[in-house]
């Protein structure tokens, strides 16, 4: 596999330059996703456990989250900044970014992985845990941890490698962590009889060889905009600029962050472990379904944060226009797949009869109207593609935090029960994916069209 082909932006029609980047960035985030369903797909269906490890797992997904949104704060929040200004030909602030992006991430992941074993405990019980659960949850936890600072690094500046036209080396560093993870999740937790700490083990191993991959090329020659140690110190302007980008980054994790808590403590109010469980696993498959399209408007951030600093308007535009085609297109023919065969989707994740029984129709209701999604993706990747700050924190907010929360815990005590909580997703996709798509068309969409065409 040649890595180091690099993606001219500038050049050919815009679809190409998108779908050049989409195809292995989606590839490597289909692999990516082993990092974590692979364990729950094992830990699903362990003998004699009664979905407890899989809800154990289920309780630690908002810390896992929560180190996301942070990854996201300093990662994601430069790669646009990083695009814009190397369009614009600013190599040596281009330059200035990516290393102030790697020294927040690399400071902010020893803090993290501090806080993380100081209140573990709590947190977990704060988050939904029982007794029973929070044994699996900690098993987990207590391991996962250990790999925050190689998994923030890994994830946070692949986006850098992307970013400069060579989505095949950031597929590759993905690929590389993620069969490495494929292969030790059965040694581990079974050939060994780790159980829930083989899981998290094999995750971490996997993490420090995704570090190693990604740090090895960026600080190589093979970028025309290397790390450099001159750019390794933190720039008040930088670190503010990125900061305020990433923060809608930060906010869409850190409210999906909020939304598992939520979701866990009103289920354990209302169901018990076992609809902890059935979210686990509803999150779960829901976690594959967005990978086409989130690899669509990853591969197209890119391709429009370049033209756009390049002054290049209508490609711009086009790119905005492909991606709402083809994510709207993709998501009514998931929601199709779910509605038609949902005991196989269940299925994947676990055997257990009474989570099947339970699950397979609050399955099909979290995912009604799974179209509307694509409307969120296409305004929400368009404001941070364009560092519209402003509003991509404001959508981040609207759908989850506004809409989402409110309604997980309101619908239950109305007399939905445990249906309300799964009830809220698809509203919130509805309302809150119009807003944003027809704001991004009135405002920002707009303004590229009253823009000189260069």
């Amino acid at each position: 596999m040649n890595t180091t082909k690099k993606t001219d932006f500038a050049t050919g029609p815009v679809w190409k330059c998108i779908v050049a980047q989409a195809i292995p960035l989606t590839i490597a985030q289909v692999v990516h996703l082993l990092y974590n369903v692979v364990d729950r797909i094992y830990l699903g269906h362990m003998d004699g456990e009664d979905g407890l490890a899989l809800t154990g797992v289920g309780l630690a997904f908002p810390i896992i989250t929560l180190i996301m949104a942070f990854t996201a704060l300093f990662g994601m929040g430069g790669v646009p900044l990083f695009s814009i200004e190397r369009g614009a030909g600013n190599t040596q602030k281009a330059s200035r970014i990516l290393g102030n992006s790697f020294f927040l991430l690399l400071v902010t992941s020893l803090i993290l992985t501090v806080l993380g074993f100081a209140f573990c405990r709590p947190l977990l019980f704060a988050f939904g845990a029982g007794e029973e659960s929070y044994v699996y949850a900690k098993a987990y936890l207590d391991i996962y941890l250990f790999g925050t600072p190689f998994s923030m690094l890994a994830t946070g500046l692949n986006g850098y490698i992307n970013a400069q036209g060579f989505p095949k080396a950031g597929m590759a560093s993905v690929i590389i962590g993620a069969l490495v993870n494929l292969l030790l999740d059965p040694l581990f937790i079974f050939g060994l009889d780790m159980g829930v700490a083989g899981a998290a083990l094999a995750t971490v191993i996997s993490q420090v060889i995704s570090a190693v991959w990604v740090l090895l090329f960026l600080f190589g020659k093979k970028v025309p905009i290397p790390i450099t140690r001159a750019d390794i110190h933190p720039d008040k302007t930088i670190v503010g600029a990125i900061a305020k980008l990433g923060t809608s980054n930060f906010i869409m994790n850190g409210t999906t962050f909020l939304v598992q808590v939520t979701c866990n403590k009103t289920l354990q109010l209302y169901g018990g472990d076992l609809y902890v469980g059935i979210m686990t696993v509803v999150n779960s498959v829901r976690e594959i379904c967005m990978l086409p399209v989130s690899g669509l408007m990853s591969g197209a951030q890119p391709v429009v944060s370049f033209n756009y600093g390049a002054k290049r308007y209508e490609r711009a535009r086009a790119g905005i226009r492909f991606n709402t085609a083809v994510g709207a297109v993709y998501t009514l023919i998931a929601w199709g797949l779910i509605l038609l065969f949902p005991h196989f989707w269940f299925g994947i994740f676990s055997d257990d009869a009474a989570m099947i029984e339970s699950g397979v129709e609050l399955l099909k209701l979290y995912f009604f109207g799974f179209v509307f999604m694509a409307l969120q993706f296409a305004g929400q990747s368009t404001f941070q593609s364009l560092g519209d700050a402003k509003h991509a924190i404001f959508f981040s907010l609207l759908r989850k935090a506004i809409i989402v929360v409110p309604l997980t815990m309101i619908l239950p005590a109305l007399g939905f029960g445990v249906k309300g909580v799964f009830l809220a997703e698809p509203i919130s996709n509805i309302l809150g994916g119009m807003a944003c798509y027809i704001t991004m068309r009135l405002t920002a969409y707009r303004k590229l069209s009253h823009d000189k065409v260069l």
